[in-house]
């Protein structure tokens, strides 16, 4: 399998489990359960297509190896491509699931697990999405360069990841990920698709800023920074010693 089928692959699955935790089992198992569902999906493809890909799962990881020059305007691209098309794929599946419910799936009521802000406003869940992207790119990017993490950096990023949804969850839905926001949207109807240009915008941003943070080599802490070829990964390091 080649490293942009991964990234299909692998945002598929982080979207299908992820979100599908929210669809058929948030009254069971509440925020925590569903931000250990997005965390733990991370960590399972990062050590199962990492090894190729490096299991970004997220335009906005993607961006922030692009801005730190560990990824190539080409890969950036074709990883995006990927991982959009992987999100509406799951999320397509999912609707399939929910609409064969026995009593009918009424997403007006229940919801596609799509994200959106009404508790907090918008200018409150740009700020989170923004600065939860950049924290969360930051940590990718860090722990999985030279003297990083290693082994441990899918791991890492997991738990970071579930311990964003939790800080987050009322307040913007906690997407962090364009395309993870991007699939349940399309298929949530029109209050949703409203909503995405921040889901898209601000987590980019967040993670540009990120690349622009390790570029600067501001956060080296003894890493090495140097700029991995082209098309290099994010959770490779982790996956590679396993």
């Amino acid at each position: 399998m080649n490293k942009y089928a991964c990234e299909f692959v692998g945002t598929f699955a982080l979207i299908f489990l992820g979100c599908g935790t929210i669809v058929f089992m948030h009254s069971e198992v509440g925020p925590l359960g569903i931000a250990l569902a997005f965390g733990l999906s991370v960590v399972a493809m990062a050590y199962t297509v990492g090894p190729i890909s490096g299991a970004h799962l997220n335009p906005a990881v993607s961006l922030g190896f692009l801005v730190s020059r560990r990824l190539g305007p080409g890969d950036f691209v074709a990883y995006v491509v990927a991982q959009c098309v992987g999100a509406i794929a799951a999320a397509g599946v999912l609707y399939i699931i929910a609409a064969d419910k026995v009593g009918g799936f009424d997403i007006a009521v229940n919801g596609f697990a799509q994200n959106g802000w009404a508790d907090y406003g918008v200018s409150s869940a740009f700020l989170f999405e923004f600065i939860a992207t950049f924290l969360f790119v930051t940590v990718v990017l860090n722990s999985t360069a030279e003297g990083g993490a290693g082994a441990l950096a899918g791991l890492t990023i997991g738990l970071t990841l579930a311990a964003i949804h939790l800080a987050g969850i009322t307040v913007s839905g906690s997407s962090v990920n364009p395309a993870r926001s991007l699939g349940p949207a399309l298929f949530a109807g029109e209050a949703a698709v409203d909503q995405l240009w921040l889901y898209i915008l601000a987590p980019m941003l967040g993670g540009a800023a990120a690349g622009l943070l390790q570029l600067s080599g501001a956060l080296a802490c003894g890493l090495s920074h140097r700029p991995r070829k082209r098309g290099g990964t994010a959770h490779h390091a982790a996956a590679r010693s396993n």
